[in-house]
């Protein structure tokens, strides 16, 4: 059977997303992505991890967070990326979804969230924690999700860029006040915030797949 690839418009938090659900033959877990700052479904990054996680097996689903006429006012004031609940809510809301989807109903979810999408994700997982199996973050702002840290059930992997000196170190206040959830922190020398080093995004996926393989299985394998 054929990858089944699809452009959706969902319906959740009260509007209208669009959304790209791409579900490969004996998919094991499907996971969705939280783009980060100012990004949208289109990000290079997010596509490039996602198009690695397929080839594992993995079903992916891309969305935008925002609407368009919120994107516009994103641009000019920069506030809605920074809005977690609003994100949150949209991300709680599309698990959902993929629960009632006929492609997605019986595989397990994983959030991946970037930069502010990643602390939209670890909310997310407090919404839905019979749900979200799992939550990674690349290059994330996990201490964005405030008190809602304590209180994430689901097994975190929070990628950071050796690099990024600021946001490691956000990682790791972050991680240790994770203390209902087993966090891992791994760390990819020689990448920046964006990862735009060559070979440093491949390190993620290598990381990600791994998770995913201990947490919802899959080529990953157990851990």
């Amino acid at each position: 059977m054929a990858e089944q690839e699809r452009s959706l418009r969902l319906r959740v938090g009260g509007v209208r997303l669009d959304a790209d659900l791409s579900v490969p033959p004996a998919a094991t877990a499907v996971v969705a992505f939280a783009h980060g700052t100012g990004s949208s479904r289109f990000s290079p990054r997010n596509r490039q991890v996602a198009a690695g996680l397929r080839a594992a097996g993995y079903a992916t689903l891309l969305m935008d967070l925002l609407t368009p006429d919120e994107e516009a006012q994103d641009a000019r004031s920069h506030e809605l990326r920074f809005d977690i609940p609003r994100l949150a809510t949209r991300l709680a809301d599309t698990v959902d979804w993929l629960a009632d989807e006929p492609a997605t109903t019986a595989l397990p979810v994983a959030l991946f969230g970037a930069s502010t999408g990643a602390a939209a994700a670890l909310v997310a997982a407090t919404h839905r924690p019979d749900r979200v199996r799992t939550v990674v973050s690349r290059g994330g702002r996990p201490d964005l999700a405030g008190d809602a840290l304590r209180l994430v059930r689901a097994p975190t992997l929070l990628v950071v860029g050796g690099d990024d000196g600021l946001v490691l170190e956000l990682n790791e206040e972050a991680a240790s006040r994770m203390v209902a959830a087993p966090v891992e922190l791994a760390v990819v020398e020689g990448a920046t915030h964006l990862f735009e080093e060559p070979g440093t995004l491949d390190e993620v996926l290598v990381h990600a797949v791994r998770w995913l393989g201990r947490w919802v299985g899959g080529t990953g394998g157990p851990g």
